[in-house]
């Protein structure tokens, strides 16, 4: 069974780089969106990204930037990955020319496996889709949506995001099984402010759910006596 990997986004200080570090993240989210709470400049994410270590990957999140912010952005952080997160064409989000995850914001009547199938089509560069409620403006407003809309054949692999909390996420997990999980407001004390004990509790539940996940796996494979 392969570990779900964690991704806590949004992050503003020095001090909650270092926590989400320290609580067990694979990747830390810097949003260089200015129409979000938890903005922050190209050389702010760059000073923040510096002090991750090795493994731990920056992921810069966008909403329609231009091509000049998306250059700018990567400049100043030249190993992170992009998470374009609003209207972006696949031939846009190619043009970048690095790894990214794409959101895809799962309103009511929205075909995530059309949706799958086209960007896998047209895309060399996305890794993962990431799965986030809808809601008015970009981004899921730290609301959960219904997970058993997601189709369990879903042709890339999946972020779980949208409302996820240490007290929901080992659920998600479970139900899901994605490839990943994305946090931002479910670890905060304020917008943009995270709190390390949020944090870690949140990615000691997803290791719950590894683990149970883990068991039933064994479970299931153990011969009959």
């Amino acid at each position: 069974m392969a570990r779900t990997r964690i991704k806590i986004c949004g992050l503003t200080r020095e001090a909650d780089v270092d926590a989400a570090v320290d609580a067990g993240a694979d990747a830390v989210g810097f949003v260089l969106w200015s129409g979000s709470a938890r903005h922050v400049e190209s050389t702010r994410a760059a000073a923040l990204a510096a002090r991750l270590p090795p493994f731990v990957t920056p992921v810069l999140l966008f909403v329609n930037a231009t091509a000049s912010e998306l250059a700018a952005g990567l400049s100043e952080v030249p190993h992170a990955m992009v998470q374009f997160h609003g209207d972006e064409t696949p031939t846009q989000c190619e043009a970048a020319g690095r790894p990214y995850l794409r959101a895809a914001r799962m309103a009511d009547g929205f075909d995530l496996l059309d949706f799958a199938a086209s960007w896998r089509a047209e895309s060399a560069l996305m890794r993962a889709l990431l799965l986030d409620a809808h809601s008015p403006g970009y981004g899921g407003a730290g609301k959960v949506f219904d997970w058993s809309r997601i189709p369990p054949s879903v042709p890339c692999p999946v972020v779980l995001s949208g409302g996820l909390s240490p007290a929901n996420v080992t659920d998600g997990v479970l139900a899901v099984r994605p490839f990943a999980v994305d946090v931002s407001s479910g670890v905060e004390q304020a917008k943009g402010i995270k709190d390390a004990g949020l944090m870690r509790r949140f990615c000691e539940a997803v290791r719950e759910a590894d683990a149970r996940l883990a068991e039933q796996a064994g479970s299931a494979a153990a011969p009959m006596p």
